[in-house]
């Protein structure tokens, strides 16, 4: 079992930054490969990002390549989701997912746990 909790969502203007959390407990975090993930309303859920175990290996949505970065901290049991120049489109909730193997996926389906997810809203 994997226990999640997001944080750091929240309201910010077009063009601003944040920095999304994901806590996890429960199994040894460095045996996982985690996602982040998001649902906008009336859309289905996408993926955003994800990282293998180790951090050596990440993946990007085109959408949000070279403005969204990805990292881990093993010691902490955390993801982070550094979200920068963000736009009134990466409007969402944003869940952070955990696999239990140490390749990461782009497919929401080969997630095992997922967090409540956490609301980001961007305005014009």
């Amino acid at each position: 079992q994997v226990q999640l909790v997001e944080s750091g969502g929240g309201l910010v203007q077009a063009g601003g930054s944040l920095r999304l959390s994901c806590a996890a407990s429960g199994r040894t975090f460095s045996s996982v490969a985690m996602g982040w993930f998001r649902q906008a309303p009336g859309k289905e859920r996408e993926f955003v990002a994800a990282i293998n175990w180790s951090g050596s290996s990440r993946y990007y949505a085109d959408s949000v390549k070279g403005r969204f970065t990805i990292f881990r901290d093993n010691a902490k049991n955390t993801v982070y989701l550094q979200m920068n120049s963000l736009k009134p489109e990466d409007t969402a909730v944003y869940y952070c997912a955990a696999r239990t193997v140490q390749k990461s996926s782009w497919l929401s389906y080969e997630y095992d746990y997922w967090g409540q997810g956490t609301q980001v809203t961007v305005s014009s």
